[in-house]
């Protein structure tokens, strides 16, 4: 079989989200899916095993609550929905967490709302969580906070939260396991005959009409929210694989680049993407100037802002809130998002790292704006 250059790059990557629907894992309402559970943490225990780092997107609450308490219905009320999403997250947990540890892996629940991703306080808390647990080995399950949350639980889906983590921890690819094979040309319910897409571009608008558009049925409805999470994942460089969660071995040959499931392909490679997020979408709200040597390390070395580099902070500005790097003549220099509020920021300004809690009375970060969070713009 030759394969396409896209799909080879598959096998490069090192940061992946994979995200796992309620159908999968509950059989379709019935209760938890226990040897498609088996070998999906076999599959990622397997990526882990070669060295590739996984998020784990879990849907499958509400459901499992739902089958706990005996439920035929899903209900309309949504405290009782709350309810069977806290049942239902316990069953969840136990499951993933018995499993993970045959392989040797530890796991760690996250649950998110988006407002933990679209605050940028918030933003920077949950990614440097998220990057912590990755570095030491941990395998962490990420679920929306449906217990507390009041739109998302209604409206709200899984797949847009996978993409959200994929833009938080910057991964090189987004898998979504479906009940379907991929994304097809036609509803394949209604023309068994229909075409599967096995490679588009992320910004190709047909793939709207394909998977039905905004007032389809339940299932090509389904399909279109994986479309939009597919372009939410694009823009910070993901590309993103639609694939069926009960095809022998998915996870195994997507890595291992066969043609399976649906690709859909980033406009722009990772570090463009995160660029443009940082330097145009986001409003800059006040600046930081630095020293000759900090000028250097950010623009020569590729290095975090300590706060002893910087000389002088203007304006008033919230921890997470991007702000201007500039030189002593007012040049920017760079952009990020900022560790500390302006009034603390201005407390540091000059001081070495290892001070901090002794200013602040609080552990800080020891960085002003970590290089993740940097773009040089000089």
């Amino acid at each position: 079989m030759i394969l396409s250059e896209s799909r080879r790059r598959l096998t490069a990557c090192k940061r992946v989200v994979v995200k796992i629907g309620s159908a999968l894992l509950t059989n379709d309402g019935r209760g938890l899916n226990a040897e498609g559970l088996d070998a999906w943490v076999a599959q990622l225990a397997a990526l882990r095993a070669a060295g590739r780092e996984v998020v784990l997107v879990s849907s499958g609450a509400v459901a499992e609550g739902m089958t706990r308490l005996g439920w035929r219905e899903r209900p309309d009320d949504l405290h009782k929905l709350q309810a069977a999403a806290a049942v239902g997250q316990m069953g969840l947990v136990q499951a993933y967490e018995a499993r993970f540890r045959l392989h040797g892996l530890q796991t760690a629940q996250i649950l998110l709302g988006h407002d933990d991703i679209s605050a940028r306080d918030r933003y920077l808390n949950a990614r440097s969580t998220l990057l912590t647990l990755l570095d030491l080995g941990v395998v962490p399950i990420v679920n929306e906070n449906d217990t507390v949350v009041t739109d998302e639980i209604r409206f709200g889906d899984n797949d847009t939260l996978a993409a959200l983590v994929a833009n938080l921890i910057d991964a090189d690819a987004l898998v979504i396991l479906t009940d379907q094979r991929g994304l097809f040309e036609e509803d394949p319910r209604a023309n068994p005959a229909a075409k599967l897409i096995s490679e588009a571009s992320v910004e190709d608008r047909a793939l709207d009409v394909m998977v039905g558009g905004a007032a389809g049925s339940l299932g090509r409805g389904g399909m279109l929210t994986k479309l939009r999470a597919a372009r939410l994942a694009s823009r910070s460089g993901a590309n993103t694989v639609i694939v069926g969660g009960r095809e022998d071995r998915v996870l195994d040959r997507v890595f291992a680049a066969e043609d399976v499931g649906t690709l859909l392909l980033s406009k722009e490679p990772p570090i463009t993407a995160r660029k443009k997020w940082l330097a145009g979408q986001l409003r800059l709200r006040g600046s930081v100037v630095i020293d000759e040597g900090a000028v250097r390390v950010l623009t020569q070395q590729g290095r975090s802002l300590l706060p002893v580099g910087v000389v002088a902070v203007e304006g008033q500005f919230s921890r997470g809130d991007l702000v201007r790097c500039v030189d002593a003549h007012g040049c920017e220099v760079a952009r990020g998002l900022i560790n500390y509020c302006a009034d603390d920021a201005r407390r540091l300004q000059g001081v070495p790292s290892h001070k901090i809690t002794e200013l602040l009375g609080f552990a800080g970060e020891h960085e002003l704006i970590h290089r993740d969070n940097l773009v040089v713009v000089a």
